[in-house]
């Protein structure tokens, strides 16, 4: 029998990135900008932590332009969403155990 936390993805158990991705898991594509402001960190932040998501294979960063100004829009990959998906399941079957959690809370 396997622990659950052994589901749990690394690079998600950093509050920013899992953030970051519970963000991007609801929407198809989110402008930068958006997400800097929802998960309240600065430009440089978030830059560094799309980076590491970004060399994961998590995210898809798109650059184009509205206009004359430039913009930043962020995704989940396909192997982004399942990586996230198994650690939300993970994290869920820890919460709900009835194992040693149960028999901690009687005594």
């Amino acid at each position: 029998m396997s622990h659950p936390r052994h589901a749990l993805d690394d690079l998600l158990g950093h509050p920013v990135r899992f953030s970051i991705t519970a963000l991007l898991s609801a929407a198809s594509k989110v402008e930068f900008s958006f997400v800097r402001d929802h998960v309240e960190v600065t430009d440089s932040m978030l830059s560094k932590q799309v980076s590491t998501l970004e060399q994961a294979g998590y995210v898809k960063v798109d650059k184009g332009f509205v206009g004359k100004r430039g913009r930043t829009w962020l995704s989940l990959t396909n192997e982004g969403r399942r990586t996230f998906e198994r650690h939300m399941a993970a994290l869920r079957e820890i919460a709900q155990s009835d194992g040693v959690g149960s028999a901690v809370r009687q005594s």
